[in-house]
Formats: structure tokens, C-alpha cells, sequence
């Protein structure tokens, strides 16, 4: 008979591709892995994964196991966690896709509030690129995604449930950083520095522009980066002056290394999103997370310190 703990390292295994990764994610030993691993397939009749030397990937047959493996842990997972709910507690694994600003600067302390009063839940977040993580979302490898923008599915469900300023910032010394504000006219003075065209924070910022008759080709691009802290760096080295979210910004601002500069009646902001998979069960977990994320009283959670 089909075991699911056997099932879960399979999983962990097909998903990383490496037995010493997936031994460290699951706390178990390398050779235990590997050794599970074995008596799964002598179970099945059949070899899950080519092994060469180090290096180990799906056969087909693994390729055909992982999704079903993949639903048999989370109804394993989810039998636990409702069995255990009937008691009153909630428990479990829950595990959190996230794109870069809404992962790295909104959610922990949402994380952190959340588990001092669900401590039985242990929490897991991936920060990955939002194709990426709606993907995850998708085939189930993740149970809620925060993105910046919502790709059409049926299957998902959006709430927004924050939103993040995109701020023009300019290095410590720069001329506008001792004036109170500047016009839009301003911008096309200036070297700027700008995320890659598929990002939130560039399409926020053409919208912008376009309000003031402006198109991003008209700023004197000197660089293009895909990587909102990288841009943030490179301001503060006096390469250019650039938008970001003011989530990245943030601690740059309050020590002093760049500065934030208003622009007249260009108010930028991006609306963040927590999406879920209808298509799957939740558990106990993923719906207190839910309603806890969409709570009011935790809206301040999600903002930078002004």
C-alpha cells in the first residue's frame, strides 16, 4: 500500500531534483531519502528518476507520479489538519508563494502576527518572479500567492488586500533632493534608472506618464535592471534617479542614503493582491491565513514606516 510519507519525500525529490536538497527540506538524512526513495519504486515496479553520478531527474513514470503524489500528501495533509481543527486548534503547513516586494517587505511581519496566534502552523514562503509563483499556485505546489498584478484563470481567486507607493528617489546629494517637489516636464533632464518592461512598478509608472501626455522612452535611460534593490543600490551610487516601491525605499530613506522627491500630480501606487487555487481544498491553515491578510486591523502590518 501506497504510504504518504514515502510519497512526500518522492515529492520533494521530484520537485527539486536533488536528494540532498530534498533531505535537507525534509529534515531527513541523504541516504534515508535515497532509500525511500528505492522502496518506492520497487513498490511501483518502476524507476522514478534517472541518476547520473550526483545528479538525479524524473523519469517519465516520475514525471506521471509527481502531480498525483502531489495530491495525495496535501488530502493526507488535509484529513490531519481538519482532524485537528475539530479540537479547536489550527495546524499545519502552510505554504506562501510571493513576488519580490510583496514577499520581502510586507509579509513578514504579517507572518510573524499571524503565528503568535496560530503557533501550531508552520509557515513557508517561496520569493519567486510573479509568473513564477501564479504557476506554483496553479499546480498546487504553493497555497496562496501575494503578487502585484493578476494574470486571468478561472481557478484563481484575487483580493486586494494592500496597496505600495512607487516613489521617485534620487541619491543624498542630487539637486532635487533639496527642493520640494518638481514638475513632470523635470523628468526628461534627468539619467534614470528603470525595472524591466514585464515589471509592476515600470507599467504603474507608464500609466503615470501617459496622465502627462509622457512616455518612459522619453526619460534618458541609462540602465535597465530586474531587481528593485539593485536599482535602489545603483541610486544611491549616483548612477541615475529612479521610481521603486517605496516598500524597497523604505530603509534607504530613513538612513539617509537617497531621498524621496514628490512629483506634482503624479501620485503612483500599486495595488498588491492575495490570490488562492478554488480548484483545491484549503485547509484550516490557508483559511485563517486568508481572512487574517484581509483583516483591516492588519493593514498597518503591511505598510513602510514614514
Amino acid at each position: 500500500m501506497l504510504d504518504a510519507h514515502q510519497l512526500n519525500i518522492f515529492l520533494a525529490a521530484g520537485e527539486l531534483e536533488n536528494f540532498t536538497q530534498a533531505a535537507r527540506q525534509l529534515n531527513l538524512s541523504q541516504p534515508s531519502v535515497s532509500a525511500q526513495i528505492q522502496s518506492l519504486e520497487r513498490l511501483l515496479g518502476t524507476q522514478l528518476f534517472h541518476r547520473a553520478g550526483r545528479h538525479i531527474s524524473l523519469t517519465e513514470e516520475g514525471e506521471l507520479l509527481l502531480p498525483l503524489a502531489r495530491e495525495m500528501v496535501h488530502l493526507s495533509i488535509h484529513i490531519e489538519e481538519t482532524m485537528a481543527s475539530l479540537a479547536g486548534s489550527v495546524v499545519g503547513h502552510l505554504k506562501l508563494g510571493c513576488s519580490t516586494a510583496v514577499g520581502k517587505y510586507t509579509l513578514p511581519r504579517l507572518i510573524a502576527r499571524f503565528r503568535a496566534q496560530h503557533p501550531r502552523v508552520r509557515v513557508s514562503c517561496t520569493i519567486t518572479t510573479r509568473r513564477s509563483v501564479l504557476e506554483a499556485l496553479l499546480d498546487g505546489v504553493v497555497h496562496l500567492a501575494g503578487t502585484s498584478a493578476r494574470e486571468f484563470s478561472k481557478e484563481i481567486e484575487y483580493r486586494p488586500f494592500t496597496t505600495d507607493a512607487v516613489v521617485l528617489v534620487v541619491p543624498a546629494d542630487h539637486p532635487w533632493a533639496a527642493r520640494s517637489g518638481i514638475e513632470p516636464q523635470e523628468l526628461l533632464t534627468e539619467n534614470f534608472i528603470l525595472r524591466e518592461t514585464s515589471a509592476g512598478t515600470r507599467r504603474v509608472l507608464e500609466e503615470g506618464l501617459a496622465k502627462h501626455g509622457l512616455h518612459v522612452d522619453q526619460l534618458q535611460t541609462v540602465m535597465v535592471i530586474a531587481s528593485s534593490e539593485a536599482i535602489r543600490t545603483a541610486v544611491e551610487e549616483k548612477i541615475g534617479v529612479a521610481f521603486i516601491s517605496r516598500l524597497v525605499a523604505a530603509s534607504a530613506i530613513e538612513l539617509g542614503r537617497i531621498v524621496q522627491v514628490p512629483v506634482a500630480n503624479l501620485n503612483l501606487r500599486q495595488q498588491l493582491y492575495i490570490g488562492r487555487n478554488l480548484q483545491r481544498p484549503a485547509s484550516g491553515a490557508q483559511l485563517a491565513f486568508w481572512e487574517f491578510a484581509l483583516d483591516p486591523i492588519n493593514q498597518a502590518l503591511l505598510q513602510p514606516a514614514d
